[in-house]
């Protein structure tokens, strides 16, 4: 039933890197910026939320924040602790009901119905093997109230050929036809250089709503996380700096586009909105 040993270790070796990823430009800041936004577009005031595959409570601190009830949970015991120190920190701190470890696949810690919404922003794409996919989506069905809302961060499979071609000591991997074939055909992603991600699993778009509707959801959108910047991210940062009136309209353009279905299949991650049946 444990996710693969590989894959914990992986996102325990980040420590305070995972806190501080989606602030760098050429990173996370970019993602972390447009799905708060789809965030407070779809959950009502002081909502329940869970944050599963939450790590060290970026979101979580931030959902509280803006007055939500939330329950963070993850893989990873080393994220945990440091999501406990930095909520213990925050003045938000009393809106933070529980921190737990916790496997996606095994809600079992929480009542059906128990949440306005959930986040999964990390845990669907490490699950390769559709039983535990499928595990992982009836959970959220069964922790969410109808009328809820869930927010899943998916890969495409192109994502993992383009991180392949983008590390020097990983490309070796392409010239293997199985290699390729596992990615392109099954979504499945397997690194044999330690240390680095590994266990993944990338979706095609077009199957993504179909899904989900079958595990109870309405769709409700499905976008880019990082819009058409996957690749420029860092350019942002720099319009931040120099002109952040640029860079707000620039945003606002960003978003408007997220949505568009020629840009799904080349995004580095995509964010889904379900709404429960």
């Amino acid at each position: 039933m444990a996710m693969s040993d590989d894959v914990r270790r992986y996102y325990d070796s980040f420590g305070e890197r995972e806190w501080e990823r989606l602030d760098r430009p050429n990173d996370g800041a970019i993602e972390f910026a447009l799905t708060k936004r789809v965030i407070a577009d779809y959950l009502p005031d002081g909502a329940r939320v869970l944050d599963i595959g939450g790590g060290p409570g970026r979101y979580t601190i931030w959902l509280a924040e803006r007055g939500h009830r939330v329950t963070l949970a993850d893989l990873s015991p080393t994220l945990i602790a440091i999501a406990r120190d930095r909520v213990a920190a925050s003045p938000s701190a009393p809106l933070v009901d529980e921190i737990a470890v916790a496997d996606a696949r095994d809600l079992s810690a929480w009542t059906d119905g128990a949440f306005d919404a959930a986040l999964a922003l990390g845990p669907f794409y490490h699950l390769p093997d559709p039983s535990d996919r499928d595990r992982a989506a009836c959970e959220l069905a069964r922790v969410v109230r109808p009328g809820g809302y869930v927010l899943v961060a998916l890969m495409p499979r192109y994502a993992f050929l383009r991180r392949t071609l983008a590390i020097p000591d990983e490309r070796r991997h392409l010239a293997s036809a199985g290699f390729l074939a596992r990615v392109l055909e099954e979504g499945a992603f397997e690194n044999d250089i330690p240390g680095r991600f590994t266990g993944g699993y990338g979706v095609r778009p077009t199957d993504v709503e179909p899904y989900f509707a079958r595990h109870g959801f309405e769709a409700r959108a499905l976008l880019a996380a990082e819009s058409i910047v996957p690749d420029l991210q860092e350019a942002i940062g720099e319009l931040a700096s120099a002109d952040p009136d640029a860079c707000r309209t620039t945003m606002d353009a960003l978003m408007s586009v997220a949505g568009d279905p020629c840009i799904l299949g080349l995004a580095s991650h995509l964010l889904y909105v379900g709404q429960k049946v």
